[in-house]
């Protein structure tokens, strides 16, 4: 067996954040905040990771995975820090199962080096509903929550949707991200044949009318 680089013995343990989100389409909101949790919090990584079936959207009509996917990958390109993942795409890469968060980070978590943190990054309206999420106790443990506020969203409110017994957890808030961007606005503004562009990366836009998405 090879002894590991001397290099590879001394690199700094990383810090890494899961991003997840139906990404339906991802938009230039979701990246404005992946770039402030960045410099925040000084990340190495920040893992995107499109939804196969949410928990919480199984009613909704979403995009087929693979489009997801694609738009994800499109938008990270150009930022090194950025990483589209599959870590729901199931061994079919068809995104059809439904995931939940618990076991999303625990997969990442057994992979990870002595040392290195891991924070899950995620939207203040999500944040108010940790309480009914699978596990969220076991959740609040296994990693530390980057909470992105929007206008109207009090820290008040974000402590009180901590379950009782986690409400020292590592929970951080991240302001001043505020954008007027929507997944589910920008794909009325497609069905009215209006135009997208500044919302969505220009690959994404690009992507979006060449395979006639939302239309």
């Amino acid at each position: 067996m090879t002894a590991p680089s001397r290099a590879s013995r001394t690199r700094a343990p990383r810090s890494i954040a899961l991003f997840g989100g139906s990404f339906d389409p991802i938009h230039s909101g979701h990246l404005a905040v992946a770039r402030a949790a960045c410099r925040r919090f000084d990340l190495d990584e920040v893992h995107f990771i499109p939804a196969g079936r949410p928990p919480h959207k199984k009613s909704r009509h979403l995009a087929p995975y693979l489009h997801r996917l694609a738009m994800v990958a499109l938008a990270c390109a150009g930022e090194p820090r950025f990483v589209p993942s599959l870590a729901e795409a199931g061994d079919d890469l068809s995104g059809r199962g439904t995931h939940y968060s618990i076991d999303v980070v625990r997969a990442f978590r057994s992979r990870l080096r002595r040392g290195e943190r891991l924070y899950f990054l995620v939207g203040a309206d999500a944040f108010l509903t940790i309480g009914t999420w699978k596990e969220s106790a076991a959740l609040l443990e296994a990693c530390e929550f980057l909470v992105a506020t929007r206008p109207g969203v009090t820290s008040a409110e974000l402590r009180r949707a901590l379950p009782e017994a986690m409400s020292r957890s590592g929970v951080h808030v991240l302001h001043g991200v505020n954008s007027p961007c929507s997944s589910s606005a920008i794909r009325h503004r497609v069905t009215r044949g209006l135009s997208i562009r500044g919302l969505v990366p220009a690959v994404v836009e690009d992507y979006i009318c060449k395979l006639g998405l939302y239309r």
